[in-house]
């Protein structure tokens, strides 16, 4: 698998990827699947900041996708981040989403970021068990925090320390994604 910075162009592929889950899951809280051009401009905005990958398969069709966005807006969150990772229908259980995170999470502690974030709907064994797989821990539940699909959804939340802790002294900026 190739794992390479997105493109506006991969919109089409990142939006097939997603779309099933936005319209056919509870999994995304979005209850309608953005179109091309929103994704394009998700891309865009993203990288302006942060790291959005995308995997290719040997045909060179995307097969997954994985990027990080700001935590939280207070400035003494800017050491954190939210990630997402969302795997092709027909790609899953292949371990796409592990290699992705791992090149994320690495991509974001050389940036100097320390803590990753991740929410995931519940229940989602897989989505579960990737994160666990990669070094995420569960650090808690909304309980019935969304309604989708004609019921409540609880949100589970799960960290991973991309790098230890300093203990004396404000720690270096991070930095801004280059691609």
């Amino acid at each position: 698998m190739k794992i390479r910075t997105a493109t506006p162009q991969d919109a089409a592929a990142v939006l097939a990827i997603y779309a099933p889950i936005v319209l056919h899951t509870p999994i995304s809280f979005e209850v309608e699947a953005p179109p091309v051009a929103e994704m394009e401009r998700r891309i865009t905005t993203t990288l302006v900041r942060y790291p959005w990958f995308v995997g290719e398969d040997d045909s060179g069709r995307v097969n997954g996708y994985v990027y990080a966005s700001q935590h939280r807006e207070r400035a003494a969150y800017r050491w954190a981040v939210d990630v997402t990772a969302y795997v092709r229908e027909d790609c899953r259980g292949r371990k796409v989403g592990q290699r992705l995170y791992r090149r994320l999470l690495g991509e974001l502690a050389a940036l100097g970021y320390y803590q990753a974030c991740a929410g995931i709907t519940l229940p989602n064994e897989g989505s579960v068990a990737l994160h666990e797989s990669v070094g995420f821990k569960r650090v808690g539940v909304f309980r019935d925090v969304g309604f989708k699909f004609g019921a409540w959804r609880d949100v589970g939340y799960w960290q991973c320390a991309l790098q230890p802790v300093g203990v004396a002294g404000e720690p270096e900026e991070p930095r801004a994604f280059a691609g």
